[in-house]
């Protein structure tokens, strides 16, 4: 059964004649009846009376208002597609790291609005594998998240590149590491850990630091808010390992500081540094508003964080 059987059907029975539906259908008559005869034949039943009048027959008239029901479906569906491609939605959704919540997104959030005032903008802070998650399962549009070795690109996903930034540590300002111009991993594990939630890529990076190391190290807070770091680590020894924008946002607090780590040779002697990174999937970016939004992240927010020390994408 195809759309167009179904079309035609619904045409001989309007005008009660197969040449009018024809014209209504800007096809030939011939076309009409082999449309209709598939139709009869996927059905097992004759659905009109040949005569100088086509009237409908019992199983005509059970098609009928069924008929009527898809072709109104069909209809509703491509409007609704037309209007999505045009621009028209009503709502886009982005999860984005904590850390970008409070800098570099919210002017990408600004010039959004400006340029696509009816769209409901809903952001949500998560962390980086939860925020994939919701991503793939159709639940947010977009993700701005910290790339890892899970993030693997596929014909679904669309990935660039924003910036990588360093890792730090943040401490209480009279902490006794503050004395120190670099901080070892072999000092921090002398002292209790603020961490992450499960959930966050921040955590997964400190643990396998801690584990390249050969260290233990005793974790007695996990937070999901940068806020939570800055408050529980003001109070005394515990430390909290965190990217550089989510130490410049704690350290807005003078009873907070933060050092820099020391590069190991596990690391090559590199310094430890993330990647952030936008996501969202290939299907969407046809969609003029989360195009455009993707358009806004990859002009703002690397050059944002250029400017603060973290390496951009060149954008």
């Amino acid at each position: 059964m195809r759309l167009e059987q179904l079309q035609a059907f619904l045409s001989v029975a309007r005008t009660g004649n197969f040449q009018q539906a024809a014209r209504e259908c800007g096809v030939t008559q011939s076309t009409i009846s082999r449309q209709i005869q598939g139709l009869e034949g996927d059905l097992g039943i004759s659905l009109f009376h040949r005569s100088s009048i086509a009237k409908l027959t019992v199983g005509g008239e059970i098609l009928l208002p069924r008929a009527r029901r898809i072709c109104q479906e069909w209809e509703s569906a491509r409007k609704e597609i037309s209007e999505l491609l045009a621009g028209k939605q009503q709502e886009l959704c982005v999860a984005s790291i904590p850390s970008l919540c409070g800098y570099g997104l919210p002017l990408v959030l600004q010039r959004f609005c400006g340029s696509y005032p009816e769209v409901q903008l809903r952001v949500t802070a998560l962390g980086s594998d939860r925020a994939l998650k919701v991503l793939k399962d159709g639940l947010v549009d977009v993700a701005i998240i910290m790339h890892n070795r899970f993030l693997n690109s596929s014909a679904e996903l669309a990935i660039d590149f924003l910036f990588e930034e360093p890792i730090q540590v943040l401490m209480a300002s009279d902490h006794p590491l503050a004395q120190e111009e670099r901080v070892s991993w072999q000092a921090i594990a002398q002292y209790p850990q603020v961490v992450f939630k499960d959930g966050y890529g921040m955590q997964r990076l400190v643990n396998e630091q801690f584990s390249k190391q050969d260290l233990q190290y005793r974790v007695v807070l996990e937070l999901n808010s940068l806020n939570g770091f800055r408050g529980a680590i003001a109070q005394g020894e515990w430390l909290g390992i965190l990217p550089q924008s989510a130490i410049q946002l704690a350290c807005e607090d003078s009873n907070v500081t933060y050092r820099a780590l020391q590069p190991t040779a596990a690391d090559g002697g590199k310094h430890l540094t993330r990647q952030v990174v936008l996501v969202t999937t290939r299907d969407r970016l046809q969609l003029p508003p989360i195009r455009n939004f993707c358009s806004l992240v990859l002009e703002y927010i690397p050059a944002q964080f250029a400017s603060n020390g973290a390496i951009a994408s060149g954008a």
